[in-house]
């Protein structure tokens, strides 16, 4: 530049200069006199660029001294200027981003809902993964259970004899403490306060083996005094607001005062003892249950909890093959064979299924579910983005043959595609972050958790960048790599073709993508025709209508005769009955049973039931045989009924009038009921017998009248209840609903697997539409020619939608083979379930189909609309 030349509106930037003497380093002389002129125009003018040529000049004077002597110059080379390349980079991606918004917002988009979706499964996968973890001794803390064999199989029970809790302690050094444990629901009453509440009874090294953090009180005097009681934070403030409630009279169940002496931590959610809002001492239970000081030591009576705490260094199965015969070892070793062994605490939430003595997992198969659909998700969402990153990729060819042909090396184009891939998938990132925020209160709800985004745990972040990283690399490596090696003296003379195959991967990720998708809808629907199907399975009684109230005060069971009486003439109740435990759960059972024929060596368990003698009538159970309880006879205070599962076990050609011995009584079979399913709806109905028995009740059945409104009918009820039991909150059940709540597991599974096989379907066709739309594109001048020679709208239509109907066909008949495999063993697991069904399989096939004709019809018909003089008009 030997004159100041006249400058164009938007002169060069300085860092062309300087990548032109990073070219060819013998040029520095002449690039430091241009750097000097354009520092001179840019002074003059005042421009905003004063300091960035001020800066070039002083880079390029710094190197000076090494113009000659090339091979020095490559370090100081990279290090001063790799930021200006870099930076550059980042521009034009980010130009590319802003001239192609459909295909990016496709892009980051998909990324981005694929990236959320696996976070949210992360954070429950997280969850389940770190369920009782706050409990510092977690990796040492242990329940008792025992196996029992009643007939064939070994059945597994958490409940244990109290005397075994000092046997332990006394003879077994392994432990280092062992504690009994009872979870009751009671009524707690301060001043006019009243809640009804679960809580337990424990000794008091419960504290500290299960690290409960003291708010107020401590470990070592909490639970010292036997009339005192420990409240949780909530509990303390619901009761006593922002006063001191240490040394506070709280009631239990209108019986007995106990003193505030400690207020704890709230355990978490993912706590096992999360429902835990008060603790007692075990002494207060043993002075106020009859039946509890009753079996004290009783080594057959099976009724409470036992929790331990290993010394360091023990091993539980070790231990538990020390004790599993504790029991079997004394004088008169009961028939049923009880066997002891210890289930860590880091098992007892993802590993507490057993069958036929062994461990057979339990939620982890959920845990390990959710996260192989979270890797398909994100793989979906990741298939999209390689996809549309390829295909797109090629139609660069001539920009990457004018750059090399003006001296761009390759390994400055690798870095440019991969810097756009980078800056994608960070954006992707960053959306998906606000993304699962926003959605996290809607998965919480679903999921029944308590989660939030990690912000402060490292391990997210490093997760979550990682992650990002890798998907940059892996989807820019095919244009950074294949792009940067072509020969630019062909691409520029158009000889330049992708090759046949080219499209091969993407068709290829296109079929593992709708193989996923379909798997997971498939997958949904045997989920929820499964839980279906156990909820049509008749259930022996009558739900509608009836609610249940539990007995926990002495009011309600010295006044029953006069509640019924009063509740009846409300015109509310049609009727009502007592039992020994709630309809939809098994309260107890025996082995203490015979009769006529049975076998010596059979030991079966029969759930045994209580109740009155209105209890049929309130239930509405079905009699297959003989008569229901009366009052005009009075045989039936050793009446029985058997329900049609203890029929066939018993094996009598005729029970009525047969008689039947359990627990030291003997009872004559009176009548045979339908089978009601009181316990799990996908197995079958446990042997039961029920006899009348007024003194082992504790909960009032009612059956509303209905043609009053349920809540005009509670409101009646609840008043009688407050006139004979003021003391208390009026607390109720609604059978029906606890009836749905046995199904609560397999429905949120059911919810959570529909959410993501949504969320997968979606992905699929966001990329479809971006595959399409680029198809469309690329054979735009076709199209055109085929419209001139005559092609119709339906056949340039048919034309661009087969090929990817064709990829749909081939994902749905390799995706039902998996998923009817996959669906068949998860099935098994349960004994009553549902069949699988070939329209299953064709509904979901055409249902994809659909989607994809309907993605897919979008942009074919657009581009057979096309006008053919328009997209003809550059040949």
């Amino acid at each position: 530049m030997s004159q100041n030349p006249k400058r164009s509106a938007k002169p060069p930037s300085w860092a062309t200069f300087l990548l032109r003497w990073w070219a060819d380093p013998n040029t520095a002389e002449e690039v430091e006199g241009d750097l000097l002129e354009m520092y001179a125009y840019w002074k003059q003018t005042a421009g905003s660029q004063q300091a960035n040529w001020l800066y070039a000049l002083s880079v390029l004077k710094l190197l000076r001294p090494f113009a000659k002597k090339k091979k020095s110059l490559d370090y100081p080379k990279t290090y001063l200027f790799s930021h200006i390349m870099i930076q550059n980079y980042f521009k034009i991606a980010l130009r590319n981003i802003l001239k192609h918004k459909g295909y990016a917002a496709i892009n980051i988009g998909g990324l981005s809902v694929g990236m959320a979706v696996a976070m949210l499964i992360g954070l429950w996968v997280y969850d389940e993964l770190s369920f009782d973890k706050y409990h510092k001794n977690h990796d040492r803390v242990v329940q008792l259970f025992q196996f029992v064999t009643f007939e064939v199989e070994k059945s597994t029970y958490d409940v244990m004899p109290i005397p075994l809790a000092d046997e332990l302690r006394t003879k077994y050094p392994d432990f280092k403490s062992v504690v009994m444990s009872k979870r009751q629901g009671q009524i707690l009453a301060a001043g006019e306060k009243k809640f009804a509440k679960t809580g337990s009874s424990v000794e008091p090294a419960f504290l500290e083996m299960m690290s409960v953090k003291m708010l107020a009180g401590s470990h070592s005097n909490g639970l010292k005094d036997a009339n005192s009681i420990l409240l949780s934070e909530s509990l303390a403030k619901a009761f006593f607001g922002e006063m001191n409630p240490i040394n506070q009279l709280v009631k239990l169940d209108n019986k007995v005062n106990v003193k505030v002496t400690g207020v704890y931590e709230d355990f978490p959610n993912n706590s096992t003892f999360k429902e835990t809002l008060y603790i007692t001492p075990w002494n207060l239970l043993l002075n106020n249950d009859p039946y509890a000081k009753s079996i004290e030591n009783d080594w057959d009576s099976n009724s409470y909890q036992i929790y331990a705490q290993l010394k360091d260094g023990a091993d539980p199965n070790q231990v538990s093959a020390k004790i599993k015969e504790i029991r079997t070892k004394m004088d008169d070793p009961p028939r049923y064979k009880p066997e002891f062994f210890l289930h860590p605490m880091n098992k007892w939430h993802l590993y507490g299924e057993f069958k036929n003595g062994v461990n057979t997992g339990g939620l982890i198969q959920f845990v390990w579910l959710f996260g192989i659909i979270g890797v398909f998700v994100l793989l979906l969402a990741c298939i999209n983005f390689m996809n549309l990153s390829t295909a797109r990729s090629e139609k660069r060819a001539k920009e990457v043959g004018i750059r090399k042909a003006i001296g761009s090396l390759r390994g400055q184009l690798i870095g440019q595609f991969f810097s756009e891939s980078l800056l994608v998938v960070f954006l992707a990132f960053i959306l998906s972050i606000l993304l699962a925020a926003a959605a996290l209160p809607f998965f919480n709800g679903v999921a029944q958790k308590q989660m939030s985004i990690l912000w402060f745990n490292p391990n997210f972040w490093l997760l979550g960048l990682g992650f990002s990283l890798l998907t940059g690399i892996i989807a820019g490596s095919y244009p950074a790599i294949y792009l940067s090696s072509f020969q630019p003296l062909k691409v520029l003379k158009g000889r330049f073709s992708a090759g046949r195959f080219a499209a091969i991967p993407r068709k290829v990720l296109v079929v593992m993508q709708f193989t996923v998708s379909v798997t997971l809808i498939i997958g949904t629907i045997i989920i929820f025709r499964q839980i279906q199907f156990a909820k049509n399975r008749p259930v022996g009684y009558s739900k509608n209508g009836l609610i249940e109230v539990k007995m926990n005060t002495p009011e309600l069971l010295e006044h029953y005769q006069a509640l019924r009486q009063d509740l009846l003439n409300t015109g509310a109740v049609k009727e009502m009955s007592q039992s020994s435990g709630v309809i939809t759960a098994q309260d107890g059972g025996t082995t203490d049973i015979s009769w006529e024929g049975k076998s010596p060596d059979t030991q079966p368990l029969v759930m045994h039931n209580s109740v009155t003698h209105d209890y049929g009538k309130t239930i509405g159970w079905q009699m297959l045989q003989g008569r229901d309880f009366s009052r005009t006879f009075s045989t039936d205070s050793s009446a029985m009924i058997l329900n049609e599962s203890a029929a066939k076990l018993m094996n009598l050609k005729k029970p009525l009038d047969s008689f039947v011995r359990a627990s030291g009584k003997q009872f004559r079979i009176i009548g045979v009921v339908k089978d009601m399913i009181k316990e799990n709806p996908f197995s079958p109905v446990s042997p039961s017998f029920f006899v009348v028995n007024y003194r082992n009740i504790s909960v009032i059945n009612i059956l509303l009248t209905p043609d009053i409104s349920a809540s005009e009918a509670i409101g009646k009820v609840e008043t009688v209840f407050q006139k004979y039991n003021p003391g208390s909150p009026f607390t109720y059940n609604f059978a029906d609903e606890e009836y749905s709540k046995k199904f609560g597991t397999e429905e949120r599974i059911g919810k959570l697997a529909s959410f993501f096989a949504v969320l997968a379907i979606f992905i699929s066709c966001l990329g479809l539409f971006g595959l399409a739309s680029f198809v469309a594109e690329q054979r735009t001048k076709e199209i055109g020619i085929r419209k001139v020679l005559g092609a119709s709208v339906s056949n340039l239509w048919g034309m661009l939608s087969k090929d990817f109907v064709l990829l749909v066909i081939i994902s749905c008949l390799v995706s039902i083979p998996i998923s009817w495999y996959v669906m068949n063993d998860w099935l098994k697991n349960y004994k009553y379930h549902t069949e699988i069904s070939w329209w299953i399989f064709a509904l979901t096939g055409l249902g994809a189909l659909g989607i994809t004709l309907l993605t897919v019809s979008y942009q074919a018909i657009k581009a057979a609309l096309l006008d053919p003089v328009k997209s003809l008009r550059s040949e």
